[in-house]
C-alpha cells in the first residue's frame, strides 16, 4: 500500500542534541513527536537520501516513543509515491522538484515549509520557485500570515524581473501558500501546583517573588535584543521582587559577556537565573517556575515563534512584541499584551541590502543591523509588565486563557490533521490534472543533461550502433587469461572505484567468446542481451576500450 505522507528525513530538521540548538531544530522535533502521536498513517514513511540517516532516523522514532512501523523509501522506490505527499522540513522545495521531473513532475506532491525566510538562501530558494518544474499541487506550509505576505512580496519581484528579462508576461507556476502555525504538546507543559514549588524550590524562589520567564536563544542580533526587556524590568524592580530566568543558550563568550554587561546596566538589581536551554529538565524547571512569559522579539529571522504558544500551554500571560508571528498567536489584553514594534519604512534598508549583495556582510551582522533600527515600546513593555507583575488573579486569568486557546488551537491533535487535509487536497489536485492530460512526461533539468550529450564535441567520435569493435591480443592469449588479466585490472583503486559499470566474470567471458572469431557491431552484441540492460552494455563496451580489451575498426 501506497503512504499518503512521507517525511524528507534529515537529522538536523528534527533533533535536538545539538550544542547550536535552533528554533527550527525543536520545531521539527515537536513536529515529529506530534506526527507519530496524533496523524492517521498506520506506519510512519520517511524519505532519506543518505543512508548513513537510516540508523538515526530508526533511533530517533524510538526515543520518541513510536510504536508503529517503520518504512523507509529512497529513489529507488519512487514507484511507491504516487499518491504521496513529501514533507520537507524547509522552503527549498526547488532542488527536490527538478529531481522528481526525472521521473515525471506529477508522481508525487513536495509540501514544504517556512522557518526563518531571512537568508538568502531561503530567499533565493523561493525566487526560484518559478523557473523550477512546481505545480499547483505542491505546497509551502507559512506559519504565519506575515510570513505568507513576505514570500508573496518576492514572488512578485521575481515575476516582474522575470517578465522584463523575457520581455513577455508570463504566467507562473506556484505553490499553493497555506498557512498553518507550528503546533505544541500540550500536556508536556501542564504543571500541577506540587510542580511549580518543587521547580522554584529548586531554583531557590521564595513564594512572594513574580517570575518572569525568557526562553529560547540568547542572541542579540539574531533572536532577541535584550535591552527593552531588561530596561523595564530595572524598572518594575524598584516597586516589585521580581526574578528573571534567562532560559536558553549563547552561542559564544563574547555574545555572553555582552548580555551580562547590559544586564548590569538596566537591570543589576534585578535576580536573575540562567538556565541552560538546551537541556530538556532545564527547560521544564523553567516553565513549571514561571509567573509571566516575556519574549520582545525585533529580528528578521523569527518567523512564528514556537516559545509563546508553548507559554500559553503552560499557563502563562505573555508580554511579547507584536512582531511577525506571534501577531498570529498571543491575543493582546486576553492571553497576554503584544507591544507595538517599529522599523524604518520601506526603502531605507535599501544600503544594508547592497552591503548583504555585495560587500560580504555575512548573515549574522544582516540580521544584526536590522534588529538595531527595530524598536519595541519600552514604555508599553514596562506598563505591561507591571499590570501583570501587581495582579495575580489578571495572571490567573490571562493564563487560563492561554492554555485553553493553545489546546484548541496550537495542539499537534488541531495541528496534524490541518496539514493531511492539505496534503489529501494536493493529491487531488494530481489527480485531476492526470484525468485531464495524462501521465507527465519525464524531463531534464537543463543544467543536468546526460555528460556525453553536453560535451559531444569533445571526443574523436561516438560508439553507435553501427560502430564495430574487435577483441585485442585474442591471437596471443586464450580467452580464459583475458578474463584473469581483466580481473586484476579490475582490482587496481583507480578502476575500482567505478565498480557499479563493471561486468561480470561471467559477462566478459561470455562477450570475448562471441567476439573472438572476429570484429561485431555494437548492435549485434547488444542483441546478445535483453532491451533493458543495453545501455548498461553499451556503456561497458567503452569501459573496456578503456582498458585495452577492445578497440574500434
Amino acid at each position: 500500500m501506497s503512504p499518503q505522507s512521507v517525511l524528507y528525513f534529515h537529522p538536523d530538521a528534527y533533533s535536538v542534541n545539538t550544542a547550536q540548538l535552533m528554533g527550527r531544530n525543536v520545531a521539527g522535533h515537536s513536529f515529529l513527536q506530534g506526527f507519530i502521536k496524533h496523524a492517521r498513517e498506520q506506519e510512519i514513511s520517511a524519505f532519506i537520501e543518505n543512508p548513513d540517516f537510516m540508523t538515526m532516523f530508526n533511533s530517533l522514532l524510538h526515543s520518541l516513543g513510536n510504536v508503529k512501523p517503520a518504512n523507509v523509501l529512497t529513489w529507488s522506490d519512487i514507484g511507491r509515491l504516487n499518491e504521496a505527499s513529501i514533507f520537507y522540513p524547509g522552503p527549498n522545495i526547488d532542488e527536490l522538484a527538478w529531481r522528481r521531473s526525472v521521473i515525471g513532475g506529477d508522481r508525487f506532491s513536495l509540501c514544504g515549509i517556512t522557518h526563518t525566510i531571512a537568508s538568502s538562501a531561503a530567499m533565493d530558494s523561493i525566487c526560484a520557485w518559478p523557473m523550477a518544474p512546481i505545480y499547483d499541487w505542491d505546497a509551502c506550509i507559512c506559519t504565519s500570515q506575515v510570513v505568507k505576505d513576505s514570500v508573496n512580496l518576492l514572488l512578485e519581484k521575481q515575476h516582474e524581473y522575470l517578465s522584463i528579462r523575457t520581455n513577455a508576461d508570463i504566467k507562473l507556476n506556484l505553490p499553493d501558500l497555506p498557512v498553518i502555525p507550528l503546533g505544541v504538546s500540550c500536556e508536556q507543559f501542564r504543571f500541577t501546583e506540587r510542580h511549580k514549588l518543587a521547580a522554584r524550590a529548586n531554583l531557590g524562589i521564595s513564594p512572594n517573588m513574580t517570575v518572569i520567564l525568557f526562553a529560547g536563544r540568547l542572541s542579540f542580533h539574531a533572536k532577541a535584543h535584550p535591552l527593552a526587556m531588561y530596561q523595564a524590568l530595572g524598572q518594575i524592580s524598584k516597586r516589585h521582587s521580581i526574578a528573571l530566568i534567562e532560559c536558553g543558550w549563547h552561542a559564544n563568550e563574547p555574545i555572553a559577556q555582552a548580555y551580562e554587561e547590559a544586564f548590569q546596566v538596566a537591570c543589576p538589581q534585578v535576580r536573575r537565573i540562567a538556565l541552560d536551554g538546551r537541556n530538556p529538565e532545564l527547560r521544564q524547571l523553567g516553565w513549571a517556575s514561571a509567573d509571566i512569559f516575556c519574549s520582545l522579539s525585533d529580528n528578521i529571522q523569527e518567523t512564528f515563534g514556537l516559545t509563546p504558544i508553548e507559554a500559553m500551554a503552560a499557563g502563562l500571560p505573555s508580554v511579547v512584541s507584536d512582531w511577525n508571528g506571534y501577531k498570529d498567536t498571543v491575543r493582546d489584553g486576553v492571553d497576554g499584551y503584544r507591544i507595538p514594534s517599529y522599523q524604518p519604512a520601506p526603502g531605507l534598508g535599501d544600503s544594508i541590502a547592497r552591503r548583504f549583495e555585495l560587500c560580504g556582510l555575512n548573515y549574522d551582522l544582516y540580521c544584526g543591523l536590522t534588529s538595531q533600527l527595530i524598536a519595541v515600546d519600552v514604555i508599553a513593555a514596562t506598563q505591561a509588565l507591571e499590570r501583570l507583575v501587581a495582579d495575580p488573579s489578571l495572571r490567573t486569568a490571562m493564563g487560563e486563557a492561554a492554555r485553553q486557546r493553545a489546546c484548541s488551537v496550537f495542539d499537534w491533535v488541531k495541528i496534524i490533521p490541518r496539514y493531511e487535509s492539505l496534503w489529501m487536497e494536493l493529491k487531488s489536485r494530481r489527480m485531476s490534472y492526470q484525468n485531464r492530460f495524462g501521465i507527465m512526461k519525464p524531463i531534464q533539468r537543463p543544467a543536468r543533461l546526460d555528460p556525453f550529450t553536453i560535451f559531444a564535441g569533445y571526443p574523436t567520435a561516438s560508439i553507435e550502433q553501427d560502430s564495430q569493435l574487435i577483441l585485442l591480443n585474442i591471437s596471443e592469449e586464450s580467452i580464459g587469461t583475458l578474463v584473469e588479466r581483466l580481473d586484476v585490472f579490475k582490482s587496481l583503486k583507480m578502476v575500482d572505484f567505478a565498480s557499479e559499470i563493471h561486468l561480470t566474470k561471467q559477462d566478459c567471458h561470455r562477450l570475448f567468446q562471441f567476439l573472438s572469431d572476429g570484429p561485431k557491431t555494437v548492435g549485434q552484441i547488444l542483441a546478445l542481451a535483453p532491451k533493458d540492460s543495453h545501455s548498461q552494455l553499451h556503456l561497458s563496451l567503452l569501459w573496456l576500450m578503456k582498458l585495452g580489451f577492445l578497440a574500434i575498426t
